[in-house]
C-alpha cells in the first residue's frame, strides 16, 4: 500500500510540475507567434539603420512595451539575453517522468490491452519508446528535405497527417486505447522538444557566437538558422492544440475505448490544428498580409461537431429490445470468480450495466469485466475511486478480493 501511495504522490506532484511548465512554453510560444504577424517593418531611419525588420507598441500592467524584431541580429546587444528553452525542456521531461511513472512503470495494468496484442511488459515499453524516436526521425528527414521547396510546408503537411494518422492507427491496435492516444501525444510533443534542442538553439548559439566574435561572417549562412528556426517554431504551435487534446483525452474513456478510437483522434487533431491556424493567421490578415482565416476555424468546428454527432447516443428505439436478465446470473461465469461477480453485481452494475454505462463501461458480462479488468484493478484497488464516494458500501475485504482476481 505504501508503494501506491507514494506513486500517487507522484503522479500529483509530477502532474502539477507539468501543467506549469506546459503553460509557460505554450504560453511564449502563442506569443511570439503573435509577435511575428503583428510586427510591422519600421519607417523610422533609427529603426531602418538599426536593421530593425518589425516593431509595435503594446500596453500591460500598466507598462508600455515596445517590441523589436531584428532578422539576423543586432551589431551589439546592450543587456541580457533571456533564451527560451527551459519552458520546452522542462515540459517535455515532467511529461516523460508522468508517462514513466503512470503507464511505462505500470505497464501490464495500463500499456497493454491483451486483447489487442498479448506481449510482455518489457516488449510494450520499448515499442511505446521506439513511437517516440521513430516519429522524430521521419518528421525530421521530410523538414530537411522538403521544408525550403517550393509549397515545401504544404508537402510536410500532407506527410505528417499521413504518418501521425498511421501511427494512431498503430497505436489503438497495439497498445490499450487510453495509453495509445496519450503515446500519439507524447511523440508529436517529443518531436516539438526536439525541434527546440536540435535545431532552434543550437541556430540562435551561432549566430549569438559569430555576431560577438568580432570576426566578419556571412550574413546570408546565419539567415538560414533563423529560416529553420522559424519553420520549426512553426510547426511546433500547430502542434500544440492537437497534443494538448491527446493529453486531456485520457479522462474520456468514451473517445478512447471506441472501436474506431483511432479515427476520432486522426479528426481531433486535425481540427486543432486547424483551428490553430486559423488564431495564427488571423492578425496577419488584419494587417493584410494573408488570406482570411475564417475558412480553417470553420472546419475545424465542423469537423469537431461531425464527430460529436457520430459519437452521439442511438435514440432507445433504434436499439433493438433484448430479454432482461439477472446480472448475477450474466456475469457468474466461468472466466469470472463466483465471489468477483457478486461483488460487481452488489456494487457496480447500477452505474456500469445494461441501462447506465457512466465513462461507456459495462460490466454486466463476463466478456465485459474480462474486458476492463485492468480498469476495474485500478479503480477499484489502486486509486479507490469507484465506487464514487463509496457509494455502494463496498468493503476493504472486497477490494482485496478484486485485488486477488485482476493484479496483473
Amino acid at each position: 500500500m505504501m508503494e501506491v501511495y507514494l506513486l500517487e504522490w507522484a503522479n500529483l506532484l509530477l502532474r502539477w510540475v507539468h501543467v506549469i511548465t506546459a503553460i509557460a512554453w505554450v504560453g511564449s510560444s502563442f506569443y511570439f507567434v503573435f509577435l511575428d504577424n503583428n510586427l510591422l517593418r519600421p519607417t523610422s531611419p533609427d529603426l531602418l539603420e538599426k536593421g530593425v525588420d518589425g516593431a509595435m507598441w503594446a500596453v500591460h500592467g500598466g507598462g508600455f512595451y515596445n517590441p523589436q524584431k531584428y532578422m539576423i541580429a543586432p551589431k551589439v546587444i546592450h543587456s541580457k539575453l533571456h533564451w527560451f528553452y527551459w519552458e520546452s525542456y522542462s515540459t517535455w521531461l515532467s511529461g516523460f517522468a508522468l508517462f514513466t511513472v503512470l503507464y511505462l512503470y505500470n505497464a501490464s495494468t495500463y500499456l497493454i490491452d491483451k486483447s489487442l496484442m498479448n506481449w510482455s511488459p518489457g516488449a510494450a515499453v520499448g515499442v511505446a519508446l521506439s513511437f517516440l524516436v521513430v516519429f522524430w526521425m521521419i518528421y525530421d528527414a521530410v523538414c530537411q528535405l522538403f521544408g525550403f521547396r517550393k509549397n515545401g510546408e504544404l508537402i510536410v503537411g500532407v506527410l505528417m497527417l499521413a504518418v501521425i494518422t498511421f501511427a494512431s492507427w498503430l497505436a489503438c491496435h497495439w497498445f490499450a486505447g487510453r495509453a495509445a492516444f496519450l503515446l500519439v501525444g507524447a511523440m508529436v510533443a517529443t518531436a516539438m522538444s526536439a525541434n527546440v534542442f536540435f535545431w532552434i538553439i543550437p541556430g540562435q548559439r551561432k549566430v549569438v557566437a559569430a555576431m560577438t566574435s568580432d570576426k566578419p561572417y556571412d550574413t546570408k549562412a546565419m539567415a538560414i538558422h533563423g529560416k529553420r528556426g522559424k519553420q520549426r517554431s512553426v510547426h511546433n504551435t500547430y502542434f500544440t492544440l492537437p497534443v494538448i487534446f491527446a493529453m486531456l483525452s485520457n479522462h474520456y474513456s468514451f473517445i478512447y475505448t471506441h472501436p474506431q478510437n483511432w479515427v476520432i483522434l486522426v479528426l481531433m487533431m486535425f481540427a486543432g490544428a486547424a483551428i490553430r491556424q486559423y488564431f495564427v493567421m488571423r492578425h496577419g490578415y488584419k494587417h493584410g498580409r494573408s488570406g482570411n482565416p475564417w475558412p480553417y476555424a470553420a472546419v475545424g468546428v465542423a469537423v469537431i461537431v461531425g464527430v460529436i454527432v457520430w459519437l452521439g447516443p442511438r435514440s432507445s428505439a433504434a436499439i433493438a429490445p433484448t430479454a432482461p436478465t439477472a446480472p448475477s446470473t450474466t456475469v457468474a461465469a466461468d472466466t469470472v470468480p463466483t465471489a468477483v461477480a457478486k461483488i460487481i453485481d452488489q456494487r457496480c452494475l447500477m452505474c456500469h450495466g445494461a441501462q447506465v454505462q457512466m465513462k461507456n463501461v459495462r460490466l454486466d458480462t463476463a466478456e465485459n469485466i474480462q474486458k476492463n479488468k485492468a480498469m476495474v484493478y485500478q479503480q477499484v484497488v489502486v486509486t479507490q475511486q469507484m465506487p464514487m464516494n463509496n457509494s455502494t458500501g463496498i468493503t476493504p475485504e472486497e477490494r482485496q478480493i478484486i485485488a486477488d482476481w485482476a493484479k496483473p
